[in-house]
């Protein structure tokens, strides 16, 4: 029984992650329309991302996006760019690729990012 609930609850995640990466595409796309015909598709993009989490919270969970943030190794998530950077800059996050998956117990899924130089 333990198996049968690891596995609904990994493919929960996956879909979770996927409908993040869709609304982040949606999002971009409805950054194109007009304001009167993009406030429609906004309302329905709201909607899309607090089932998404909704039903995370169903099962102890959470999507975290670290952008903006000041990036740390010990994070939960990978930066794919980091070999573009010295070990002393300081980093920022720019942008998340995939979000990072948190439950009751601690990491459930490690994000991906991009990360850029903090210009001082």
């Amino acid at each position: 029984m333990e198996d049968d609930f690891s596995g609904y609850e990994q493919s929960v995640i996956d879909m979770a992650v996927e409908g993040w990466r869709f609304s982040r595409l949606f999002s971009r796309v409805i950054s194109k329309l007009d304001a009167g015909e993009a406030n429609r598709y906004v309302n329905q993009l709201r909607y899309f991302q607090k089932r998404i989490e909704e039903n995370l919270e169903r099962l102890d969970m959470k999507l975290v996006n670290v952008e903006g943030q000041v990036f740390d190794q010990g994070m939960a998530a990978i930066a794919l760019n980091i070999a573009d950077f010295d070990a002393e800059d300081k980093l920022i996050i720019s942008q998340m690729i995939e979000p990072i998956i948190m439950g009751p117990e601690g990491l459930k899924r490690q994000g991906t990012v991009m990360v850029g130089k903090v210009n001082l």
